[in-house]
């Protein structure tokens, strides 16, 4: 994991959930932005996985438990397709509070795993 590329993360989801929480108590209904911001979270999960395959070959090994690593990055690039499927099966401003939570608990899930990566906390 590397640690400029994990708060860079973290602060792209947590500003997409700041703005998919806003434009959902706006009441407005899923559209580009929130869906967008979903998107970009997804992606940079995405290469999250690619950089925590790659990274041990490197020798930027874990030094925590890397299972509960790969448990939390499994999770998180799972939650954020799900929430954006309920966006666009329930088209309301509640879905759009939901694309929300779910960004910011990916920028929790971030931090959480460069903890057990980088920290070695369990």
């Amino acid at each position: 994991m590397i640690t400029w590329f994990a708060f860079v993360q973290i602060g792209i989801a947590a500003l997409g959930g700041v703005l998919c929480l806003v434009l959902g108590f706006a009441g407005r209904k899923p559209n580009d932005y929130s869906l967008g911001s979903a998107a970009l979270v997804e992606l940079l999960l995405v290469v999250q996985l690619v950089i925590a395959i790659v990274a041990p070959f490197a020798g930027n090994h874990s030094t925590g438990n890397p299972l509960e690593f790969y448990i939390y990055l499994v999770s998180a690039l799972i939650m954020v397709p799900l929430a954006v499927f309920w966006a666009l099966v329930q088209r309301d401003r509640w879905s759009t509070v939901v694309v929300g939570v779910a960004n910011l608990a990916i920028a929790v899930m971030v931090f959480r795993m460069y903890e057990i990566w980088c920290l070695g906390i369990a």
